[in-house]
């Protein structure tokens, strides 16, 4: 495995910067934006991990109106 990146990369090293610097953004992009299936799985993670919480105590309840004066209050 390490031969073929090698030479992919031996070979991306061999473009110019703005092919270089396209070819970076895209996968740095990639890195940033997981598949919808990735983000669904993400998030039931979390709200699973966010009831747990609710469940033994550990986490707190707060209303819709508080989270949102919150929310408010934080961009002001």
């Amino acid at each position: 495995m390490a031969t073929s990146i090698d030479t992919l990369e031996s070979k991306v090293m061999k473009l110019g910067i703005e092919h270089r610097a396209r070819l970076a953004e895209k996968l740095i992009l990639s890195l940033d934006a997981p598949f919808d299936t990735e983000n669904l799985r993400l998030w039931v993670a979390e709200a699973e991990r966010r009831l747990q919480e609710l469940r033994t105590s550990k986490g707190k309840e707060a209303s819709a109106r508080e989270v949102f004066r919150r929310a408010r209050a934080a961009i002001a």
